[in-house]
């Protein structure tokens, strides 16, 4: 566990607990709380205590392109730090955006709502701005239950797939504000009271897809029980977030302080014309995306994230957006947009400071008082024309960038007691905001920064945005069987015509909202396969089993749509790394037919799936039928219909060459029968200890590759799409079904042959260049050089000991290698060069020692630093 203070021009107390399960307690208010520390700048840095808090767990969403943490006491991100995939064991940051880019845009985001109950004003956070005040908790752990979080997923090759999961990846956890032991809910310094709580349960899903149209969002679903006896009255809701943008290598004031908040209302759509999209996303951003001076480089942040509302129980509500900087070290510097007094609306001022609300009556002000905030780069205009406060003393300097808050909120509602509530939000993430590396520099003027502003690309934020809202409720699917199926337009050219009434039926405009009734659901690739990699000098054999694959029905078409399977190679985990090496589609056609089209005029629409080349041979009565002869120009008449057909893919669907993607049991030419209780033995191969026919068992071997390094190598599946709904074919995502293997002896050989063990590279030398060559440091661009450098050991046994010694025969490092089950890595190992002391090793002859259940072996090796 990590706790410390961040210091950017103003200071964080934040805790981290590892990832996984961690047990904290809190005892005591703040001064008798945290051991005292101090910076080198003699700025207070606190210890957080560890004891006996109740379990506060933190879990992960790594599926899509938005890595998450999510943790089961209303708050969502991990103070700005890093911690381990509880799957995966790799580090996951608190956001990282694109995908294992180590950009990360979000330092801790919380559930906030507030409500009358009786004559008080309540509010209940995850946490605020302080870091002090945690009130919701999660309840006890019953049984022999280890975790709160529940995992779901509609992926069958999950081991969490379950027929009522939403998602490729479901988390599902509860919490509550019924605690108010002062040992772990802090006093309210500034209401001057214990913590009272609401006497609410929460039960939150989060929801994630790898799907190329629906990986770049997050779905919350918020269930709110008012599990008390006093009805809940005026009740708002918020998503607080604390968002701070930068490359963990610039994890610094540096990177902290120069973010940009604000809200888009609206983006035009997509299909052009006169249609406008409603957004409303609240976001944080880079202010000019970090550029490498005058280029862009791994570590530029140029995208943006965001929060959105999806779905609230009633359309007229009240919505506010504020955002604000706080000063820890002098109120006075505080601030936040303000509208002017009035006589309906007189000025409140939070205790000391001007933007940061303290305590539960200022939170519950700003969730309820429908004030939409200038975004951050406006704060240096004159905005008292329009009603607002004027700007502050350090405008200018806010206006650049800073580090801000902000607070999306809505309401009200009531709730009685015994009922709930439903919420959904989204966290979106957009690429692309920056373009230009130089715009901020070129363009940005704080008292006119409508020109910097225009240059900011938002197109991908309001495309995720929508999607996140269409995920949620299905434009054009009639849900609840009552005949409607949402909101249909046309986008006219013309901006003076008027979209057609919703009733009219799908033509050349699209359905843009849905029925109103939840769907958390999207059309998706059929399930990739599980991969099993053959290791050899140079070489390695990649088969799968694809029989789920093939076979597993697409949840909208409810029919199979399997298309073809593709295969990956990357020399590292980083999706944009991948490299295309096999390809393979089955045979088939689009047949496109010659019609009136919406609007009057004839042409050309695709409205069905693609037909197989037999299938169009018995449809034609042809046994050697031709799509490919028939084209617009000279299309296929029959019955006085024409049509013409193309290629589904590329019909790349020979699979008898062995140097692309092929059949291992090719004399198996007939499919099983679908009853797998009429499959015999001789029908089945096992993958993974799973029987599975051998028919469906295919192979690619990647050869004359280094031995040295590792691979990572991935198999993708992907479907012919949907002409009818509108979308393309989609394709599983490489990162998620990676395989990391070295093109080494296999660990079975290496135990069969009693082949020894060897050590590379030997001698090791510092000045040997490994890290450029990329023979270190691709798992792991941003340590420091002394924890990238590796000795390699190879033609290791499954299970065994590795000692290494200096030459005197003091022990310098232990490693334990065990992989009892074997697979593609279980014959390697590796070594840092640092001793068991965490020292960096020095030059000399050391000895190694490796030990297993049949022999020890002893050999030597030369370190030059």
């Amino acid at each position: 566990m990590q706790n410390f203070y961040k210091s950017k021009g103003r200071q964080k107390v934040i805790f981290l607990a590892a990832f996984l399960i961690i047990s904290i307690n809190l005892q005591g208010h703040t001064d008798d709380l945290y051991p005292r520390k101090k910076w080198d700048d003699g700025k207070t840095k606190y210890q957080l205590n560890a004891s006996n808090r109740p379990f506060v767990e933190y879990t992960a969403h790594n599926r899509g392109n938005i890595q998450l943490a999510i943790a089961n006491n209303g708050t969502f991100g991990t103070y700005g730090q890093d911690a381990a995939d509880p799957f995966t064991g790799e580090r996951i940051q608190s956001l990282a955006y694109p995908k294992n880019s180590d950009i990360v845009f979000l330092w801790v985001g919380a559930f906030w709502i507030g409500a009358i109950v009786g004559r008080d004003t309540l509010v209940s956070t995850g946490t605020e701005d302080f870091y002090e005040n945690q009130e919701f908790w999660p309840g006890e752990l019953y049984g022999n239950k280890t975790t709160h979080f529940v995992y779901k997923s509609v992926d069958i090759n999950s081991r969490f797939y379950s027929e009522d999961a939403n998602s490729e990846e479901d988390i599902i956890c509860e919490y509550y504000d019924t605690l108010t032991d002062p040992s772990y809910v802090n006093y309210d310094q500034f209401d001057q009271r214990p913590h009272i709580p609401l006497n609410i349960k929460v039960t939150q899903k989060t929801m994630s897809w790898s799907y190329d149209y629906a990986d770049d969002f997050i779905l919350f679903d918020y269930q709110i029980e008012n599990i008390g006896t006093q009805r809940l009255n005026k009740v708002y809701m918020g998503i607080w977030v604390d968002g701070d943008v930068w490359h963990i290598s610039r994890n610094n004031p540096e990177g902290w302080n120069d973010d940009i908040v604000g809200f888009l209302r609206a983006h035009p759509a997509p299909e052009g014309g006169n249609c406008i999209d409603t957004v409303n996303v609240a976001y944080t951003a880079d202010n000019d995306g970090d550029p490498s001076g005058s280029v862009w480089d791994y570590r530029s942040a140029k995208g943006v994230v965001g929060v959105r509302v999806v779905r609230t129980p009633s359309d007229s509500l009240k919505y506010s957006f504020n955002w604000w900087i706080i000063n820890y070290s002098d109120a006075t510097k505080d601030f936040g947009p303000r509208r002017m007094p009035s006589t309906n609306d007189p000025f409140r001022r939070f205790n000391t400071r001007l933007g940061t609300p303290e305590g539960d009556r200022n939170k519950y002000y700003v969730l309820r008082h429908e004030e939409f905030d200038y975004d951050l780069i406006y704060t240096a205009l004159d905005h008292t024309a329009e009603g607002w406060l004027a700007p502050p003393e350090n405008a200018e300097t806010y206006a650049r960038g800073y580090d801000a808050r902000y607070l999306l909120s809505f309401g009200p509602f009531n709730i009685d007691p015994g009922h709930n509530l439903p919420i959904s939000l989204a966290v979106v993430g957009g690429t692309d905001l920056h373009v230009n590396p130089l715009d901020f520099k070129e363009l940005f003027d704080p008292y006119n920064p409508d020109i910097f502003y225009n240059s900011l690309n938002f197109s991908n934020l309001a495309i995720n945005s929508r999607w996140a809202s269409w995920i949620y409720d299905n434009p054009g699917v009639d849900t609840d069987n009552n005949g409607y199926y949402g909101k249909y337009r046309v986008c006219y050219d013309d901006p003076d015509k008027n979209n057609p009434p919703d009733s009219l039926p799908p033509g050349e405009g699209h359905w843009y909202e849905g029925d109103g009734v939840p769907d958390f659901r999207g059309a998706g690739p059929p399930p990739s396969p599980k991969i099993r990699i053959i290791p050899g000098i140079g070489k390695l054999k990649i088969r799968w089993n694809g029989y789920y694959s093939e076979n597993t029905p697409d949840i909208f078409l409810q029919k199979i749509d399997f298309e073809g399977y593709r295969v990956y190679v990357s020399l590292d985990n980083r999706s944009t790394s991948f490299v295309l090496l096999s390809s393979y589609d089955q045979e088939n056609y689009n047949r496109y037919i010659w019609k009136q089209l919406p609007g009057g005029s004839m042409g050309w629409a695709l409205e069905e799936t693609p037909f197989s080349l037999d299938s169009l041979k018995i449809i034609y009565n042809d046994p050697a039928f031709d799509p490919g002869i028939y084209t617009p120009g000279k299309p296929l008449e029959i019955n006085d219909t024409l049509f013409y057909f193309e290629p589904q893919d590329y019909n790349s669907s020979d699979l008898s060459d062995l140097k692309g993607i092929h059949k291992v049991y090719p004399e198996i030419i007939v499919p099983p029968p679908s009853d797998s209780s009429l499959w015999t033995e001789e029908d089945l191969t096992y993958d993974y200890g799973q029987p599975l026919p051998k028919y469906y068992e295919y192979e690619y071997i990647l050869d004359n590759i280094l031995p040295t390094i590792p691979y990572y190598v991935a198999v993708t599946t992907f479907d012919f799409g949907s002409p009818i709904a509108g979308l393309t074919a989609l394709e599983t995502k490489p990162v998620n079904n990676y395989v990391v293997a070295f093109p080494l002896t296999s660990s079975d050989t290496v135990e069969a042959e009693n082949l020894d063990v060897y050590v590379y590279p030997n001698p090791y030398r510092i000045d040997g260049g490994y890290f450029n060559k990329g023979f270190e440091g691709r798992d792991d661009l941003y340590k420091i050089p002394d924890r990238m450098r590796r000795i390699h050991f190879a033609n290791l046994p499954r299970v065994c000991k590795i000692y290494i010694y200096s030459l005197d025969g003091d022990l310098i490092r232990e490693i334990d290698h065990n992989y009892p089950e074997g697979g593609p890595t279980s014959m390697h190992d590796t070594w840092d060069l640092i001793t068991r002391n965490t020292q960096r090793i020095v030059t000399g002859i050391y000895y190694y020692v490796v030990e297993s259940a049949d022999r020890t072996q002893i050999g030597k090796f030369v370190i030059i630093m």
